[in-house]
């Protein structure tokens, strides 16, 4: 019977999954918009590394989720 821990890890889980995709779906849009629109370089340097702390974020937050889930196996 799944218990409020997992369901908090199972949150997580769902958070982290949904900051990848859509991190990837509006940097994706935002590379063809930026051709289409002209938007300057700067910009779409500050977009690169705003899905960069994204992707970063979503690989502590699975790794928390990892080391939780190894922990729990063990005791």
């Amino acid at each position: 019977m799944p218990t409020q821990h997992d369901h908090i890890q199972a949150k997580k889980g769902r958070n982290a999954s949904l900051v990848i995709a859509g991190s990837m779906l509006v940097w994706l849009g935002m590379q063809w918009a930026a051709v289409e629109l002209n938007i300057s370089s700067r910009y779409m340097l500050l977009l690169d590394l705003a899905v960069m702390a994204a992707m970063v974020w979503s690989l502590v937050v699975t790794f928390q989720i990892w080391r939780t889930r190894r922990d729990a196996d063990k005791g």
